[in-house]
């Protein structure tokens, strides 16, 4: 089995965790910029951890075979502060020559607030700006919906954004069709507690098909599985999907995604 992690956030990972997804046939990892476990009290926090995903974390995974791939942003759990996400966003252009910078990301929305929203909106006009990849977060549970619709209002307002160029993660059955229906890739996050479980996520595919949809673990401080991507290609196989289907979804699709950035490149 071969499969792209296309979100991870590897910074909170164990070297244990490069070692099993190499062993489970990864071919590579993508790392969105998160947020620490705490709030990050200046630029200079940020700049620090730009540094750490774009240059150090790529050399760790290197010693477990893996490239490593990372996006740029300030998180949505930190965005209230409109005044310090201008100073961050402000940072991220200097990095975006880095060889293994993709584009920006996981921006979005956390609690839909009007803060939130105009933190957003940077980072869609510096995407559009520097023509780069989006990777957009969605709000948990009861939040969703609406943080989903308020996300695609921003992204169809500015005509510069190609929707086939935005990927929208943590989609469930209540938002994928909207996602898809403008012309965006979704994502699913197999998560064991919230977001995807991995019957869901299959039954998610046996409705919408294999076109612009892509699975992740998105692998955190928090309770989440590094392997769940391939975890849940077992279960595609128990439930009858052939071995081309699911090499398109956990390997094609997210490929085809990310090689829009030219720089995303598989041995």
């Amino acid at each position: 089995m071969r499969y792209i992690e296309p979100h991870a956030h590897m910074v909170s990972r164990v070297t244990d965790d490069y070692v099993d997804m190499a062993a489970a046939g990864c071919a590579a990892v993508c790392e969105p910029a998160f947020w620490a476990g705490f709030d990050r009290s200046s630029p200079q926090g940020f700049y620090d951890y730009f540094c750490q995903i774009s240059d150090y974390e790529p050399k760790r995974a290197a010693k477990f075979g893996l490239p490593h791939f990372c996006w740029l942003c300030i998180n949505p759990k930190e965005a209230e502060d409109v005044n310090l996400a201008k100073e961050v966003v402000g940072l991220i252009p200097q990095f975006l020559d880095r060889p293994n910078v993709l584009g920006i990301g996981e921006i979005g929305l956390n609690k839909n607030s009007r803060n939130e929203l105009k933190v957003l909106e940077m980072h869609v006009d510096l995407a559009a700006r520097h023509n780069q990849l989006i990777l957009v977060h969605t709000p948990h549970l009861e939040d969703k919906l609406k943080g989903t619709r308020l996300t695609l209002d921003v992204l169809k307002a500015d005509a510069r954004i190609k929707p086939e160029r935005v990927i929208i993660d943590h989609v469930e059955e209540h938002t994928v069709k909207m996602v898809l229906d403008a012309g965006h890739w979704a994502g699913m996050t197999l998560y064991p507690e919230s977001k995807c479980s991995r019957p869901r996520a299959i039954d998610i595919l046996d409705v919408y098909g294999t076109e612009r949809l892509w699975m992740n673990s998105a692998c955190d401080w928090g309770v989440s599985i590094p392997l769940s991507v391939p975890y849940t290609a077992l279960e595609m196989r128990r439930r009858g999907w052939t071995e081309e289907a699911i090499d398109q979804v956990i390997y094609w699709n997210p490929a085809k995604f990310m090689s829009q950035c030219a720089k995303f490149r598989l041995a």
